[in-house]
């Protein structure tokens, strides 16, 4: 399964229903590239429960502002549309599969 990317058109409606894990990031940030191969890894790892999912806060600044984004990268789990958890920097694998 692929990482979805999202914008202000699908955002809402892809994080609604289940577990999805949203990595806010941009083309600049050294450690999002750490974070990226271990985001396609969970994808492929969680195919069918979890949707991974990426915002890229420089072309989709708004919702960096609508969950007060201040470093990335973030990833945030979401269950049928509530924050559950929250992740800031580049952090292992595990630490992410403890919440999925």
């Amino acid at each position: 399964m692929s990482i979805l990317q999202l914008t202000n058109d699908n955002f809402d409606e892809t994080i609604s229903q289940g577990k999805v894990l949203v990595d806010f990031w941009a083309a600049w940030c050294g450690p999002c590239k750490i974070v990226a191969p271990v985001m396609e890894a969970l994808a492929e790892e969680y195919a069918g429960s979890v949707t991974v999912a990426k915002v890229n806060i420089d072309e989709v600044s708004a919702l960096a502002d609508r969950y007060s984004i201040m470093s990335i990268p973030t990833v945030i789990l979401f269950k049928d549309g509530i924050e559950q958890k929250r992740f800031v920097g580049a952090l292992p694998k595990e630490e992410y599969q403890s919440v999925l």
